[in-house]
Parts: C-alpha cells; sequence; structure tokens
C-alpha cells in the first residue's frame, strides 16, 4: 500500500503556486497614458466609490457609448470622470477604447466641411453620441446613424483639445 501511495505522489503533477497578487496587479495595468478616454461597454455599469468590488456602488451608467475619461488605473479598476464632472471607478471589463463623443449645450449644426462657411449636412441636439473618426485643430469630424459631418470640437465632450483623432 505504501508503495502504491508513493507512486501516485510521485506521478502526480506538482500544482503551480498561486500567482503573485502583486504581479496580477500590475500585468491588470493597460501602460497606456492617463488621462484619456474610451466608453462604455455595456448598457448598464456600476460605479464604486473606489476600485474594489467591497466599495458601495455610488451610481449606475444606463448608455452604452458613454465617453468617459480614464484617471487612473489601479490592477482591474479604472478612475473615471464623466461629461458631469462625477468621478468614480469603475472595471475595465466594462470599458472599451472606442471613440465616442456628446454633443454639448443646445442643438448644434454639422457641417459638409470643416469650415462655418460650408454647407450645413445636419443639426444634432445635445446630449447625442457621435463616432469620433477625425480631430484636427478645433474641428472633429463625426459620424451617427449614417451620417457624417464636421462639428466645432468645442461643442464635443470627449476629446482634448489639439487632440489628433484618426479612425
Amino acid at each position: 500500500m505504501r508503495l502504491l501511495f508513493l507512486a501516485l505522489l510521485i506521478a502526480t503533477p506538482a500544482v503551480a503556486a498561486p500567482a503573485d497578487p502583486a504581479q496580477a496587479c500590475k500585468d491588470a495595468l493597460s501602460g497606456l497614458a492617463t488621462p484619456r478616454f474610451v466608453s462604455l461597454k455595456p448598457g448598464k455599469a456600476f460605479v464604486r466609490a473606489g476600485p474594489g468590488d467591497q466599495y458601495p456602488v455610488l451610481w449606475v451608467y444606463v448608455r452604452r457609448g458613454l465617453p468617459l475619461e480614464v484617471l487612473k488605473e489601479y490592477c482591474i479598476w479604472r478612475q473615471v470622470r464623466d461629461e458631469s464632472g462625477q468621478v468614480g471607478w469603475i472595471n475595465k471589463s466594462l470599458l472599451q477604447p472606442d471613440r465616442l463623443a456628446l454633443v454639448t449645450r443646445g442643438v448644434r449644426t454639422l457641417y459638409s466641411r470643416p469650415d462655418l462657411a460650408s454647407p450645413p449636412v445636419y443639426r444634432i441636439e445635445a446630449g447625442a453620441l457621435v463616432g469620433l473618426t477625425l480631430c484636427e485643430g478645433e474641428w472633429c469630424r463625426v459620424a451617427r446613424g449614417g451620417k457624417g459631418g464636421y462639428i466645432l470640437r468645442a461643442q464635443l465632450w470627449g476629446t482634448y483639445p489639439n487632440e489628433r483623432i484618426e479612425g
């Protein structure tokens, strides 16, 4: 019986030691610059008071594609700020790198070219989500629902002044 036990002990593969928690945390960091803009992946996401499930939920986002600004990273958690200035922590799995922006304050005009004298393409209301396809200088080319046009960068939330976006 002892020989059988010894044979089983020798034949059993070694179990790997648990991963180093500090290394696992380091591996969860993106290595990307902060601050930066991202967008919300699901249609519902909990925002917490701190970087962990043990922290209370402060509020819930319910808008897929909402642009958020990543301020800090801690393990799998990202500290984010929204267009209203609210700051909280969200799991990185709920974020995506897609660049979307919110149209700000009132109804805005989109133009056929990055020039206020160019023909208007259509008008869009504040709060509308638009995809950023190009930003240069004070203008961004945006798309929504199969339509596209140029809008002044200052009329959007989700891009930095003078940030160049090509997509």
